[in-house]
C-alpha cells in the first residue's frame, strides 16, 4: 500500500484531553516517525507536531480523531513525495 509523509500540527487547550490524545497516538504509533511537544506556559497551551509515514486514509483518520477531542485542534500538511 502506498504511503505519504505528513506533519500533523496539534494545539491542546484542554489538559483533560491529554490522556486520550496520548492513547490515540499510541494506537497509531507504528506510523509515527517522530514527535515534538512544546508546552507554552504563557498561553496555557501545548503545541505538538507529529511526523508520520502512513496511507492517506490512516493519516486522515488520525487527524480526525485528534481534532474531535475537546479543546484539541489539528491540521495536516502533506509532503509532495
Amino acid at each position: 500500500m502506498e504511503t505519504r509523509v505528513a506533519i500533523i500540527g496539534i494545539i491542546v487547550e484542554e489538559e483533560s484531553s491529554v490522556d486520550e490524545l496520548n492513547r490515540i497516538l499510541h494506537e497509531y504509533g507504528k506510523y509515527i516517525i517522530g514527535r515534538m511537544g512544546i508546552p507554552y506556559h504563557k498561553k496555557e497551551i501545548n503545541i505538538i507536531s507529529i511526523a508520520v509515514d502512513a496511507p492517506q486514509d490512516v493519516i486522515s483518520a488520525l487527524s480526525g480523531k485528534l481534532g474531535k477531542l475537546p479543546g484539541v485542534s489539528s491540521k495536516t500538511a502533506y509532503a509532495k513525495v
